[in-house]
């Protein structure tokens, strides 16, 4: 699955990796990529992330995913700019909203669990 940017006037919702000392490095997307669980009983549409709370972006979810079920998210090349750290939420079939969660995309092995 891939990142998907729906903002207007800003081309990416991006992920760069932080190094020692504060200076950037980037790094290929393919490098990136964590896993969602769905732990309702209703099926996440939609899972939108956002450095700053207000920009969201999307990941191409595809039908959704099941109550139950774990999908791996990928993310795209054209996020390797912006930081590890992003706000998460999941959309669900039922119009709800989980509350935003920040996490470090660049911890590896992520797993997202709504």
């Amino acid at each position: 699955m891939i990142f998907k940017n729906i903002r207007i006037g800003f081309t990416t919702i991006a992920l760069s990796v932080a190094a020692y000392g504060g200076v950037a490095a980037t790094a290929h997307a393919d490098e990136f990529s964590f896993t969602a669980t769905n732990t309702t009983k209703v099926a996440i549409t939609g899972i939108l992330v956002s450095e700053n709370k207000n920009d969201w972006g999307y990941f191409d979810i595809g039908n959704g995913i099941k109550p139950g079920a774990t999908s791996n998210l990928v993310w795209d090349q054209s996020t390797n700019s912006e930081n590890c750290e992003q706000w998460v939420k999941a959309t669900f079939a039922d119009d709800t909203e989980s509350e935003p969660a920040k996490f470090d995309f660049c911890e590896s092995g992520l797993k997202l669990d709504f």
